[in-house]
């Protein structure tokens, strides 16, 4: 999940992942960032409680690398306790929605209620409503309150104030273009997430289980891709366009299956602009899709 200041464009962003902690500084030209640090978590013989260490990848002396990589090292002590216990974007369509705030928020909740793995009613959600042709079309992020205390318990002794928390995908989709049909892939260490976006606009969001993580081969993840791309067709009567893939670190691996399927263009999420030539290529761009997301959407 990502977060930044909600009182203007974030400055900060960080992304908590099952296997690492990525941090990153925007620049002050708005479109790059100007200084990263990530923190990995590795087994090894002795390293402590199940076996964990924390292996530190270090942004340069650039900006506040060092900062972002403390604060960075909290959060992924607190993430320990708290990772998998309960979060999830969720693309939702209604025919309506009440006009009231509170009852529309009434609404969202229950329609979520038999498909999270978690009490709702225990959980914080937040949600943007989009009208349609056919309706209103919902994206929903949801957490359990207990989760985001957790993390802004962290942010809070790393000496920073909590902004906005996320989805890490949903944060990812601020570095995608999607005015024509596009298919926007993201490879976690537990999980593959799946992004449909047109005009502009969510028109598919899932995320599925993958057990191979970051070593899945293209044909695989185009495997897993396509009943997601073929659902889009099917719906929507259009193809995808454009393709984009983070999470991997070797894109081109990806490519071949992939357009095979759409025959679209495939490239990657972040590109080197987009990270910034001040962070001296201190950590790879294909893990940073969270955080550059956040930062210039």
């Amino acid at each position: 999940m990502s977060t930044g200041n909600t009182s203007a464009k974030p400055k900060l962003a960080c992304e908590i992942a099952a296997d690492r902690v990525l941090v990153g500084r925007l620049g002050v030209d708005g479109r790059s960032l100007e200084a990263c640090a990530a923190a990995n978590w590795r087994r090894q013989r002795g390293s402590g409680p199940g076996g964990r260490q924390l292996a530190a990848e270090r942004g340069g002396e650039c900006g506040r690398a060092r900062d972002l990589e403390q604060r960075g090292r909290a959060i992924a002590r607190r993430d320990r306790r708290s990772s998998g216990r309960g979060g999830a974007g969720v693309l939702l369509e209604f025919d309506t929605l009440p006009s009231d705030s509170e009852e529309a928020a009434g609404v969202v909740r229950f329609r979520m209620k038999k498909s999270l793995p978690f009490d709702v009613d225990k959980a914080r959600v937040s949600y943007h409503a989009h009208k349609t042709g056919d309706g209103v079309r919902v994206v929903a992020a949801v957490a359990l309150a207990s989760v985001l205390e957790d993390y802004e318990t962290a942010f809070r002794q790393a000496g920073f104030s909590p902004g906005v928390l996320l989805p890490s995908m949903l944060a990812a989709l601020g570095a995608a273009e999607g005015q024509r049909p596009t298919l926007v892939v993201k490879v976690d260490a537990r999980t593959t997430s799946i992004a449909i976006l047109n005009a502009d606009q969510l028109q598919l969001f899932r995320t599925l289980e993958n057990t191979r993580g970051v070593t899945i081969t293209g044909e695989q993840l185009a495997e897993d891709v396509y009943p997601s791309v073929v659902f889009f067709q099917d719906t929507y009567h259009l193809n995808i366009e454009k393709i984009f893939v983070a999470g991997l670190s070797d894109t081109g691996s990806a490519a071949p299956a992939l357009r095979a399927q759409t025959g679209a263009d495939v490239q990657e999420l972040v590109n080197s602009s987009q990270l910034g030539v001040s962070t001296g290529g201190s950590v790879p761009r294909w893990r940073m899709a969270g955080v550059v997301g956040a930062l210039i959407s």
